[in-house]
């Protein structure tokens, strides 16, 4: 018997995001100044209307102190999760 397991639950970036922004005790708007983006950017990122480019990832991973890859996988991985979820 062969079963495709799909995982039950994903973080989305957004999600990742705003606890990392919480987690300093910024705002959006915080955020969207350090980086240089309008605050809606960093709102439509966490609500998950709006995908992390790599230029975003960039952005972030300087303001955060973490690596671009970590938010380009994030957006990858969420990105398949949707088409999967999609498909079956």
């Amino acid at each position: 018997m062969s079963q495709k397991l799909v995982s039950a639950r994903i973080a989305t970036a957004g999600k990742i995001l705003s606890r990392e922004i919480e987690a300093r005790g910024w705002t959006q708007k915080d955020l969207a100044e350090i980086i240089g983006r309008p605050v809606q950017t960093i709102n439509e990122i966490i609500r998950g209307s709006k995908q992390i480019t790599p230029e975003t990832a960039i952005e972030l991973s300087q303001a955060l102190s973490t690596s671009f890859e970590f938010w380009t996988s994030l957006e990858a991985k969420y990105q398949v999760h949707l088409v999967v979820s999609q498909k079956t």
